[in-house]
């Protein structure tokens, strides 16, 4: 099951007071009441789903994999073992998401959801109800995955005196040798 599948099914959660929150309640809430304990309950609940969906999908895949199915034909053979590679795939992507979503219900334990870990801003309940497990606001992602595009593996420059030091010293180089150049004739 998806993420998204989870958020759908799990409109609601019960806050401390017992009344019950949904989406839309919470979607209305004001800028002063973020991350209050009806909203950590609520993204909790929503986070303790997804992991028991995937730890779900886990036994169930287990299951599927100890099913030997001894087929003569290669080319059923070749299909059986696609598809066992294919789910294999699909639930090392869901391992990775149950690590995420187990360090998100441990912040929420500690008080840190909902807040961005590179600038310390609030992450935005849009947000977080689209991606549970976001540690970074919409802005802070989109920078670094602009430094990932841009850098790739390489390390990126720490700040832009960095960059233009850099590129001044470049410059200079070439201009340097220019001058050596005609200095020959």
């Amino acid at each position: 099951m998806k993420a998204s599948d989870v958020a759908t099914t799990t409109k609601t959660s019960k806050s401390t007071n017992g009344a019950l929150l949904t989406e839309e309640e919470i979607l209305k809430m004001s800028e002063k009441d973020y991350m209050n304990p009806a909203q950590l309950a609520f993204f909790k609940a929503r986070l303790q789903q997804l992991e028991r969906d995937l730890l779900k999908n886990a036994d169930e895949t287990t299951e599927h994999l100890r099913e030997t199915v001894l087929v003569p034909d290669p080319a059923d053979r070749a299909t059986i073992e696609e598809e066992h590679a294919l789910e294999l795939r699909t639930r090392d992507r869901e391992r990775k998401l149950l690590k995420k979503v187990q360090q998100s219900i441990a912040s929420i334990d500690s008080s840190d959801y909902g807040w961005c870990e590179e600038t310390g801003e609030p992450i935005g309940i849009p947000r977080l109800l689209a991606r549970p497990t976001a540690t970074l606001s919409l802005e802070a992602q989109q920078r670094r995955e602009l430094k990932q595009k841009l850098y790739g593996d390489q390390q990126p420059p720490h700040n832009l005196s960095n960059l233009v030091d850099g590129h001044l010293m470049v410059a200079a180089a070439n201009l340097l040798r220019r001058f050596q150049f005609w200095l020959r004739f």
